[in-house]
């Protein structure tokens, strides 16, 4: 049975848009930013925007009507979600460059999958188990490309964005049974989802004693925010795709998962004096977008 046509795009808006933030992000680390600078920059302009928007819709009190253990779902999801898988995305964006960094965080519809298998007793079709193992391959090839950052990089840098694709989902997997299971609208949930991640990443900062978060070159502020608004955006759009009744985590995240295509076409572009996208990317990226086409013949 065929899925509504709204599930696909509203899951493609985060893919494209995911796809060519890593490229900001990385031009803002060439710039001389930071990971943790980055990650609180974001954090700080998508969750203004989203606390914004929801006060002027829903008046000053506009969680009045969401439980405790409600809001507590959707802080535990921006905690792990966004602030432990942004600050390892970021770490990633940093040593291994933009479209490898993608690809490796990718690799988030097979850690969503089976979460989601598990806790939320999602059904898995034959389709969509084929289409992750081809979307995984694609991941492994642009793992072993020749490409990423000019400066080069060790395997063991592709840790973090390992370390993030499973932050991210389990972040949406958590979202998911959120959104199924309370009263809280995707923009409610997102606020308090980047609201926690705000909190979690000041706390790590001031834990670190890290008061040089900020002391970085002026440009790389406006590079950082432009990302934060990217990511409103895109996260605005997961949200409502997982709030749809048919925004199974098995099909909203491996479409989402998408982003590396993106990236390698952006960075190929716009990066090449701090990337080398070479074929093995490009062919990668291309099993990437098979796989996910597979996935969605359902």
């Amino acid at each position: 049975m065929a899925l509504p046509v709204e599930v696909y795009l509203l899951s493609l808006v985060p893919a494209v848009l995911w796809g060519f933030e890593p490229v900001v992000s990385k031009r803002g680390m060439a710039a001389g930013g930071g990971s943790l600078q980055a990650s609180l920059i974001v954090v700080v302009v998508d969750s203004t925007l989203f606390w914004v928007a929801l006060v002027a819709l829903e008046g000053t009190n506009p969680l009045a009507d969401l439980s405790r253990a409600t809001v507590g779902v959707f802080l535990f999801a921006g905690f792990v979600g966004t602030a432990v898988g942004r600050l390892a995305a970021f770490g990633g964006v940093r040593r291994v460059g933009a479209s490898v960094n993608s690809a490796g965080i990718s690799t988030r519809p097979l850690f969503a999958t089976v979460l989601a298998v598990a806790a939320l007793d999602e059904p898995v079709s034959l389709a969509t188990a084929v289409g992750i193992v081809v979307l995984v391959a694609g991941l492994a090839v642009l793992a072993l490309a020749k490409g990423g950052d000019l400066g080069g990089w060790e395997p063991r840098d592709l840790s973090f964005p390992l370390a993030a694709a499973g932050a991210f989902a389990v972040g949406n997997v958590v979202r998911r049974f959120g959104l199924e299971t309370t009263r809280a609208t995707p923009l409610e949930a997102v606020a308090l989802n980047e609201t926690a991640a705000l909190v979690a990443l000041l706390g790590y900062a001031v834990a670190r004693n890290r008061r040089d978060v900020l002391a970085a070159p002026r440009e790389t502020y406006g590079l950082f925010a432009a990302s934060g608004v990217l990511t409103a955006v895109a996260l605005l759009s997961l949200f409502a795709a997982l709030s749809l009744p048919d925004g199974r985590v098995a099909i909203v995240d491996p479409l989402t998962g998408t982003a590396p295509l993106f990236t390698t076409v952006f960075a190929y572009f716009l990066l090449r004096d701090v990337e080398r996208v070479t074929r093995g990317i490009v062919a990668g990226a291309t099993l990437v977008v098979v796989g996910a086409g597979i996935i969605t013949a359902l």
